[in-house]
C-alpha cells in the first residue's frame, strides 16, 4: 500500500512528506551519537534510536517549520536535538521504572547494565544542548531547555504521586504536561520560532504540541490496561505491576468505596499484590467506568490539538497534524 492512500496513517504519511529531511536528521543523529573514546555510548544509543520508533517528536519541528515556510538548514538541527533528549528521557525512564522491555525489545539497562543507561543518557543530554546552540537561536535555546528541566521536574513529581492515593487528576496532569506533553510542545514551538513567524502561530503551534502530548500520555496509560502487548511493546498491566498510579486508576480510587480503597491502598500505596490482584483492578476499572472516562478525557485533548491547529493558515502539514491528532486517540478503539 502506497503511504498517500487515504488508509495510510498519519505519521507514515508525515513521514514520506518529511524524508529528505528525517534522512538528514537520521545522519545527524548517527554522526553525534559517535563517540572515539567510549564505544558503549554508540552502541547503546544505536539500540534504542535504531529500534523501530516512529521519531513523532522530531517530525513534529520539522513539520511545524516547513508549515511555516522555513527553508534554512538548522530545522534538523533541532529535531535531532529533541530526539536526542527523548531517547535520553527513556534510558534513564527504564531505568528508574526497572523496565525489561521498550518498544517490544529488551530494555538497555537489561542489556547493558544501570550505569551504562543513566551515562549514556547524560551524554545524550549533553549531546542535545551542543546542537541547540548550533542554531544561534537564544530563543530555541531558552525553549529547550526549559523543556529538559521540566521533563526531570515532571519525572521527579512522579516518584512522589505515583503510588499516593491522594494524588488527583490535577496532581497527574501536572506530571503529564511535564514528563511527556514538554518535549510535544517544544518540538512544535521551536518549529516556528526557528521559522520567523508572528507570535499568535508560535502560540498555536505550542497549545497544539501541548495538548497532543496529553492526549498522547493518556492513551499511553490507557492502553497499559487494555492493549495489545505485540501493538504495544508493553505487557498489559506494567503500570500496576509498577504501581503507578495513573488516570483510570486515580478515577477509581476517587470511586471507590471502603472495601476497594483498601485493595487499592495494599497494591498501589503499600505494593503488596498476589495473584488475580491484576484482574481485580480491571473488574474495577470496568465496574466504575474508568477506561471509558479516560478515553473520553484523551478525546477531548485531541480536540483541543485539532483546534489550535486548525488556527494557523492553510497548509497539507496542517492538515495531517490535525489527522494526526485523531490518530493518536484512535490507537485504543
Amino acid at each position: 500500500m502506497s503511504l498517500d492512500t487515504p488508509a495510510a496513517k498519519p505519521h507514515e504519511r508525515l513521514a514520506e512528506t518529511l524524508a529528505t529531511d528525517l534522512t538528514e536528521v537520521n545522519a545527524l543523529i548517527r554522526a553525534r551519537m559517535a563517540s572515539e573514546h567510549a564505544p558503549r555510548i554508540p552502541e547503546v544509543t544505536a539500540h534504542l534510536v535504531e529500534a523501530g520508533g516512529k521519531r513523532l517528536r522530531p517530525m513534529l519541528t520539522l513539520a511545524a517549520a516547513r508549515m511555516c515556510g522555513y527553508d534554512g538548514p538548522y530545522h534538523v538541527h533541532l529535531a535531532a536535538t529533541v530526539e536526542f533528549i527523548h531517547t535520553a528521557t527513556l534510558l534513564h525512564d527504564d531505568v528508574v521504572d526497572e523496565s525489561a522491555q521498550r518498544r517490544g525489545r529488551p530494555t538497555a539497562n537489561l542489556l547493558w547494565d544501570n550505569k551504562s543507561s543513566v551515562l549514556v543518557g547524560d551524554y545524550l543530554f549533553a549531546r542535545s544542548f551542543q546542537l541547540m546552540t548550533e542554531t544561534g537561536n537564544m530563543r530555541v535555546l531558552r525553549i529547550l531547555s526549559d523543556a529538559a528541566a521540566t521533563i526531570a521536574e515532571g519525572e521527579v513529581l512522579q516518584l512522589t504521586a505515583a503510588q499516593n492515593l491522594a494524588t488527583t487528576e490535577a496532581i497527574y496532569l501536572q506530571v503529564v504536561r511535564g514528563k511527556t506533553a514538554a518535549l510535544f510542545s517544544a518540538a512544535t514551538e521551536v518549529g516556528g520560532v526557528i521559522a520567523g513567524v508572528d507570535e499568535t502561530h508560535v502560540r498555536s503551534l505550542f497549545d497544539y504540541g501541548d495538548a497532543l502530548g496529553v492526549a498522547f500520555q493518556i492513551v499511553d496509560d490507557l492502553l497499559d490496561y487494555q492493549g495489545d502487548a505485540k501493538a504495544t511493546g508493553k505487557n498489559v498491566g506494567d503500570d500496576f505491576r509498577e504501581r503507578k498510579l495513573t488516570l483510570p486508576v486515580i478515577k477509581a480510587v476517587a470511586l471507590a468505596d471502603a472495601d476497594e480503597r483498601a485493595f487499592w491502598k495494599r497494591t498501589i500505596e503499600k505494593g503488596d499484590q498476589r495473584d488475580g490482584d491484576l484482574e481485580q483492578a480491571l473488574a474495577l476499572l470496568e465496574a466504575h467506568g474508568t477506561l471509558e472516562a479516560t478515553r473520553q478525557d484523551a478525546l477531548e485533548w485531541a480536540t483541543r490539538a485539532k483546534a489550535a491547529m486548525a488556527s494557523l493558515p492553510p497548509h497539507p502539514l496542517r492538515d495531517t497534524l490535525i489527522e494526526l491528532s485523531d490518530y493518536v486517540v484512535a490507537r485504543i478503539n
